[in-house]
């Protein structure tokens, strides 16, 4: 279904049969482990470790635990750029945990839980209504309907975990993420057949029109 992608923000996961490795490459702890868990699938030939089907994706540092280094920033506001840009091609991850998104070695956020994609077409986006009594203000469950698809962008930020210099940074770049406009106009566009622009490549690369 997700095939579409044409924003590059989710890993391809690449699928192979009957790859060798050299033995050299793995601690004998791990051998032994998928010798013992995947003897189905691994093989030791000789010097040789052979994996008779697999699927590899690219290596990633999960932005949770990137968000601890000097680059966060950078890393902050492409991971609300990435979410735009998925957004662009009617996909929406579902779970915007931090966890579930990586930054590659070029310093690119993507996305790779694939569990909860759906398409952008379908979801439901809605305010949070608003409490009429102090009761309802501080249950522990919601008082209101809740819909299969009905997400709530108000909410995204309490869940994202961001300390405070970064949270301000995330709310100054993409603080639309957090209500209901930009997904609804989102929807609306993509609707009406629109094609929306995707740059592959930072703002600061852009192009400037001069005015002549």
């Amino acid at each position: 279904m997700f095939k579409h992608d044409r924003a590059g923000r989710l890993v391809d996961a690449q699928e192979f049969e009957h790859l060798k490795f050299d033995r050299g490459r793995f601690s004998p702890e791990l051998l032994d482990e998928l010798l013992a868990t995947a003897a189905n699938s691994v093989i030791v030939e000789g010097n040789s470790v052979v994996i008779k089907h697999l699927y590899t994706e690219r290596r990633l540092i999960t932005l949770n635990l990137y968000i601890r280094a000097p680059e966060a920033a950078q890393a902050v506001v492409d991971y609300g750029q990435a979410i735009k840009d998925l957004a662009a091609t009617n996909i929406f991850p579902g779970d915007l945990l931090l966890k579930n998104f990586g930054v590659t070695r070029h310093g690119r956020v993507v996305f790779y839980d694939y569990d909860e994609l759906c398409l952008l077409s379908d979801c439901n986006f809605r305010e949070l209504p608003k409490a009429s009594t102090v009761q309802e203000e501080f249950a522990s469950e919601p008082w209101f309907f809740v819909g299969d698809d009905d997400i709530f962008p108000e909410e995204f930020l309490t869940f994202l975990g961001f300390p405070g210099k970064l949270r301000k940074i995330f709310i100054r770049a993409h603080g639309d993420l957090l209500g209901v406009e930009f997904w609804t106009t989102m929807q609306k566009r993509i609707r009406a057949g629109e094609v929306i622009d995707i740059f592959p490549y930072k703002h600061d690369k852009h192009l400037s029109r001069r005015m002549s």
